[in-house]
């Protein structure tokens, strides 16, 4: 496979650039937590941790709301070792809450930011809106240069991506990507792979729903394209699933000592993926979630077996029928704009 596992060493304010020679080689560790799980981008020969934060609905609130849990979700994961963070101009006040919790915690620099781009302009061709959403975004995240920019859902994707691939030749994005979050989506997601022409694709991918092993995940170690993935809890419902069970003997073979573990360490032990993306607005959770980027990961074979013992569950099969966060309700303007849309419809 074109992107590998690596255990490398990753120091408090490292880059997604730090050395990759000594991220394959190195058995080092991050503030005493021992080995970190690392990737190699063949195309630019940067390091990224394998698990990194997510902030859909999670980081959504509405103005004046506490948000201290924000910022101390965002700590945990950058004292962890992780150092992406995904965000979306549609994410409602994700990306306020990112930028400034980024810059009260002093990484606004340091951080691997992955953000979107949702723009169909006036015209075909047109740049205008993705240039201000451009624009809005580095004001809200503080910074003049964002990590990976992504064509969000595949919107407006022709222009879209030749849009990004001029903003990379010019230095305001580093890395080109394209991004869903529906099965639906896969094929067109790896035709843009198989063009050669992104450098990262964001795709769900989870130990129930392995659909983008097809063609998605193929396609980008072929080519050797990073692999973000959305929904690597599906969205709390494989916590539902599993809510009151203990984990099976074998998890401790991996070093699982939570479900959050069980379920991470078997989507980043997968080499095609480079950085899983789990979201959560509770810092005991995030505590959970960064603990799967220390330790052994699980062999092929093991993978199988965890898979196996899933299908034993009553409900795992169904989880696509579930709602997102069952149980929760995250009051935010995505909420709120849903809420009143509904009712006027």
């Amino acid at each position: 496979m074109s992107l590998g596992v690596a255990m490398g060493t990753l120091a408090s304010g490292s880059l997604v650039g730090a050395a990759p020679a000594a991220a394959q080689s190195s058995t080092g560790t991050n503030a005493g937590m021992g080995p970190l799980a690392t990737r190699t981008l063949p195309r630019s020969g940067d390091t990224v941790p394998a698990i990194g934060l997510g902030t859909f609905l999670t980081f959504d609130r509405l103005p004046g709301a506490q948000r201290d849990d924000l910022r101390e979700v965002i700590r945990t994961y950058w004292d962890g070792g992780a150092r992406v963070i995904d965000t979306s101009p549609l994410y409602g006040t994700a990306e306020y809450c990112v930028g400034a919790f980024a810059s009260s915690l002093g990484i606004t620099d340091q951080v691997i930011l992955s953000n979107k781009v949702w723009s169909t302009g006036e015209f075909a061709g047109d740049e205008s809106h993705a240039i201000r959403s451009l624009e809005q975004s580095m004001g809200r995240l503080w910074r003049n240069q964002i990590d990976i920019m992504h064509c969000h859902s595949l919107t407006n994707v022709d222009n879209v991506v030749n849009i990004l691939r001029a903003w990379k030749k010019e230095g305001q994005i580093r890395y080109v990507g394209v991004t869903h979050h529906e099965n639906l989506y896969h094929d067109a997601l790896a035709s843009w792979i198989e063009r050669d022409v992104v450098d990262f694709v964001q795709v769900n991918y989870s130990i129930f729903n392995r659909h983008a092993e097809e063609r998605v995940l193929p396609a980008a170690a072929e080519r050797g394209v990073g692999v973000l993935v959305n929904m690597p809890l599906e969205k709390a419902r494989l916590h539902k699933v599993v809510e009151g069970r203990s984990l099976p003997d074998f998890a401790r073979e991996f070093g699982a000592e939570t479900w959050s573990q069980f379920f991470l360490k078997w989507v980043i032990a997968n080499p095609a993926i480079t950085c899983a993306l789990p979201s959560t607005s509770n810092p005991d959770h995030a505590r959970e979630n960064i603990a799967a980027l220390t330790g052994p990961l699980p062999d092929a074979a093991m993978r199988d077996r965890m898979v196996r013992h899933m299908e034993t569950i009553p409900g795992f099969n169904d989880i696509a029928k579930m709602p997102w966060y069952p149980d929760k309700t995250y009051e935010g303007t995505i909420r709120r704009a849903q809420v009143n849309l509904r009712a006027r419809s």
